[in-house]
């Protein structure tokens, strides 16, 4: 069973930076690919990004060109930086990881963009 643990959300004014980071452990080296989700107040939870084991990556429209999704060399730990953040990235931010096993899921961490 794969633990997720995400830290770096808070608030932050528009066209700010914030950077999550997801600590993986235990069964790490069955994760597939890791991702980003984020559930906004009211809405259902939609992708942000993933990456897989081998660095492939694939982004949502709305987090191309700002976000980026990556991992250290253990592959334990993904990365978000998200730049030119807008009101609208608002939201609970899910980390993921993909297994043969199923999908496993971090707590969230809350990411309010607001002046």
């Amino acid at each position: 069973q794969v633990q997720l643990v995400e830290s770096g959300g808070g608030l932050v004014q528009p066209g700010g930076s914030l950077r999550l980071s997801c600590d993986a452990s235990g069964g790490i080296f069955s994760i597939a690919a890791l991702g980003w989700y984020r559930r906004a107040p009211g809405e259902q939870r939609q992708l942000v990004a993933t990456i897989s084991d081998s660095g492939l990556t694939n982004y949502a429209d709305s987090a191309k060109g700002r976000f980026t999704i990556s991992t250290n060399d253990a592959k334990n730990t993904a990365y978000l930086q998200m730049n030119g953040l807008k009101p609208e990235d608002t939201a609970v931010y899910y980390c993921s990881a993909f297994t043969a096993r199923g999908t496993f899921w971090g707590q969230g961490t809350q990411v309010t963009v607001s002046s």
